[in-house]
């Protein structure tokens, strides 16, 4: 349906319903039934503004597109959006005037359910404005406003007033595939389930049972929910979304997801020392360069990973592997029987880096596809525990990630591999690890991956604006006062950071809030019990306290966690006000060490780190991107017509928007709905966001130049979408292979819901096609290195080679690159 026909069926079904609620002589009247007209009414009003603004959209979006072949970018999901907004009110619509003759027919239902999507159409109006105001002052094909004043400032202070909650209540979901709503809404009603109770319990126990027991009330009145759960998105901190999206690991849910993913012979959590070794450069193999073990912030500490493997290969049950295993509570997860049949070592390896926000979740949360990845492609994968922010900020997770893939190649005959090929995987923030962890390769000159698959990555961590990022209002994933939460966090300038804490593995947390909720039951008794033999030893107070209080008020209320000793322990404190200041790495092959002196450890160290700091990830003498060093800042001669086509949608600043406090932000006769609340949207501007080792898609082209093939999935509706198209520009116009495929209808972190649906399924099958095009691709001649490979999802097809052989059909594009369209 051409967007022509949408509008003509909306206005037709609209007026139609309009006329007949209206109080017609058969029509019902009432409260209910004016409603549902208004409702009718606004719509046609804000469709009859919104359509000259789609189809001059719809006009210029492909100039943005990365490729002919590949229509995607952040105007193109905007557009759909709101299309499927439209076709979701005519769907209502038609059923409405199907069913309103129906003595079962409630109209008091019907209209909440029109005046929410009327409240959303409205919302998208204003969306599409901003949009326009993008047009007007990017440059061509430009997605993102490169400042973090001006227009991104102002999307930030529209953000943080907008309303938001109707699209986290009737409308959750709407704009991604029907399989997936479901799973979105009861997400979405437990997390405000959660939020509810989270601050007045401090055992996880007592916040999930109350969380279940008040969830129905969430779950019968959509209105309540989206209220709430705009509530908690503004509001609360980033300790409450680590704890929010850690419920996944506790064991009782772990259990479920282990039960119903793929069977695998290995699967052992791994604990590696903070030891330095040597690696040879790849250009020279007869020198070495060593790798030390990461230090920022909270000093050496043991790097920990998960080494999944669907068979028990040479080298995984060996005594020095063994010795490096932790245990995580649960049955043995290595099949050992009397004399365990060994498979040979794989030729491939996969890298992974879990995605989290930086500041959430571990291996465990990601177990289920990496089980079916390991099976599918018959080799093991290795997936880093980094450490997470707030308490172990950049650039701590970058040198754990690098030490892991660096002790991987060093180590390759414990993993089951003959150490051949390796990709290295992630999703969202692993994305973004996997690109900086083969930067650093390069400045270190060691061997680079094969290759990489980057699932919906982060490759800009500015506060800039783009059209994607406005997909951020109406996003239950993926809202944008919790991402920019997440990345101060990871920036290290969170200020709401409760205290340093070591790295708990959070499948234990269960069984810590079990000790917890025992040891107060104790500690009420105890209290209750001496204040009756010893009236000296408690007052009245004391009687009274409760087991909550007592909790609340114990300085062991948190109950320490066991740390293997160390040598290094004893500087941690001195080290954790550490940044990236003091981050040793190694450029053009020149070797660095650590050293450690047990007599004065933290002068030693931090005399080392000084004394070989790098320039490129120090912050303070990092050089400002100049427009020459990253290409798509530039602006490009254009057609006239071109110009002329994107002038005519594009729209500039209200007047006298600069001499006003408040500035105007929409045109005159057009207001957006607003919160009660305004956001606590407090984004920083520190030069820290632009490290291109935080922000790869500002890194200079010199820094892109020898990265290995970079595989990027994304989805059409992520608030990130931008950032991979953009970084897939980078690539290429730098002359980098790369391919970008783009999947549609399905949420950002689609890999952690691969068990939920078909099409989640699908997709993660795409990744993993990616990374086995990475072990069975045959090495270019020089003369092709620089051709690419263009690729896309249809709408509606399967993902996989084997779920459909009519997902993708291949041509050959006339510079020689190979297309999927």
């Amino acid at each position: 349906m051409d967007t022509k026909a949408v509008f003509t069926a909306l206005y037709d079904v609209c007026e139609e319903n309009a006329t007949f609620f209206s109080g017609g002589p058969k029509g019902p009247t009432g409260d209910a039934a004016q409603r549902l007209v208004d409702a009718m009414l606004t719509i046609q009003k804000h469709a009859r503004s919104l359509e000259p603004v789609i189809s001059g959209f719809a006009a210029i979006y492909h100039h943005f597109d990365f490729d002919p072949h590949i229509p995607a970018n952040g105007y193109r999901s905007l557009v759909k959006v709101v299309r499927c907004c439209l076709l979701h009110i005519i769907h209502k619509g038609r059923y409405i005037a199907s069913n309103r003759r129906s003595i079962f027919f409630r109209v008091a239902h019907n209209a909440g359910e029109m005046e929410a999507y009327c409240s959303a159409l409205c919302q998208l109006r204003a969306l599409l404005y901003l949009a326009q105001r993008l047009l007007h002052d990017n440059s061509h094909g430009n997605l993102f406003f490169q400042e973090e004043t001006g227009l991104s400032q102002s999307f930030l202070r529209e953000y943080a007033s907008m309303h938001k909650g109707c699209f986290y209540g009737r409308c959750v979901g709407f704009q991604f595939t029907p399989s997936i709503r479901p799973c979105l809404q009861s997400i979405a009603i437990g997390l405000v389930s959660f939020g509810e109770n989270y601050k007045k319990h401090q055992s996880g126990i007592g916040v999930a049972a109350s969380s279940f027991f008040t969830s129905g009330k969430f779950a019968i009145d959509p209105e309540l929910r989206g209220q709430e759960y705009e509530r908690i998105t503004q509001n609360l901190d980033v300790h409450f979304w680590k704890t929010f999206w850690n419920i996944t690991e506790t064991e009782v849910l772990a259990g479920l997801a282990s039960m119903t993913s793929a069977q695998v012979k290995v699967n052992r959590a791994l604990s590696v020392p903070p030891v330095s070794f040597d690696l040879p450069l790849a250009a020279d193999p007869t020198h070495s360069v060593t790798i030390s073990p990461p230090v920022a912030h909270i000093g050496p500490s043991p790097v920990q990973m998960r080494l999944i493997s669907n068979e028990l290969r040479e080298g995984q049950d060996s005594e020095k592997l063994l010795a490096m295993a932790r245990s995580e509570g649960g049955p043995i997860s290595l099949s050992l029987g009397l004399k365990p049949k060994r498979s040979p070592p794989s030729p491939w390896l996969v890298v992974h880096y879990h995605g989290g926000g930086f500041v959430a979740q571990t291996s465990k949360s990601h177990e289920p596809y990496l089980k079916s990845w390991s099976q599918d492609l018959n080799a093991p994968v290795l997936s880093v525990d980094y450490s997470l922010a707030p308490e172990a900020p950049f650039p701590r997770a970058l040198e754990e990630c690098f030490y892991a893939y660096c002790w991987a190649i060093k180590n390759h005959n414990l993993l089951g591999w003959t150490g051949e090929r390796v990709c290295l995987a992630g999703d969202s923030a692993g994305g973004n690890l996997c690109v900086t962890v083969s930067m650093r390769a390069v400045a270190h000159g060691v061997r680079l991956p094969d290759g990489i698959m980057a699932a919906y990555p982060a490759t800009l961590l500015t506060a800039y604006a783009s059209p994607s990022r406005l997909l951020s209002l109406m996003d239950p994933l993926l809202p944008l006062s919790v991402l920019s939460r997440c990345l101060s966090a990871y920036a290290g300038m969170d200020s709401q950071v409760e205290k340093q804490v070591e790295k708990v593995s959070t499948l234990s947390m269960v069984k810590r809030d079990t000790a917890l909720l025992l040891r107060d039951f104790r500690q009420g008794a105890s209290n209750w019990i001496h204040s009756l033999l010893d009236p000296n030893r408690a007052n009245a107070d004391t009687v009274r306290k409760s087991v909550s209080d007592g909790t609340l008020t114990s300085p062991h209320s948190e109950p320490s966690v066991p740390v293997a000793s160390s040598d290094f322990s004893g500087m941690r404190e001195s080290l954790k006000s550490q940044t990236c200041q003091n981050l040793t790495t190694h450029t053009e092959g020149t070797s660095t060490s650590s050293s450690y002196n047990k007599a004065n450890p933290t002068t030693t160290y931090t005399t080392t780190l000084t004394d070989h700091d790098n320039p490129i990830l120090n912050t303070a003498s990092l050089p400002e991107s100049k427009p020459e060093d990253v290409s798509f800042f530039l602006s490009k001669e254009v057609d006239p017509s071109v110009s002329s086509s994107i002038s005519a949608i594009a729209v500039p600043p209200p007047e006298g928007e600069e001499d006003s406090e408040n500035p105007r932000e929409f045109p005159v006769g057009f207001e957006p709905l607003r919160s009660e609340q305004l956001a606590e949207m407090k984004v920083d501007s520190s030069p820290i966001f632009r490290n291109p080792y935080m922000s790869p898609l500002l890194a200079p082209d010199n820094m892109l130049i020898g990265l290995p093939p970079i595989h990027i999935v994304a989805c059409a509706l992520d608030p990130m979408l931008d950032d991979s198209v953009m970084f897939a520009k980078r690539l290429r116009n730098a002359g980098q292979p790369v391919t970008l495929c783009v999947v549609d209808d399905l949420p950002h972190g689609f890999l952690s819901l691969s068990q939920l649906s078909k099409e989640t399924r699908e997709a993660s099958n795409v990744c993993m096609e990616r990374i086995k095009e990475v072990f069975t691709v045959k090495d270019p001649p020089p003369e092709m290195r620089k051709h690419r490979k263009l690729e896309r999802t249809n709408h509606g097809a399967s993902a996989a080679k084997g779920a459909s052989s009519k997902l993708f059909q291949r041509t050959t594009s006339k510079d020689g690159g190979a297309a999927v369209v």
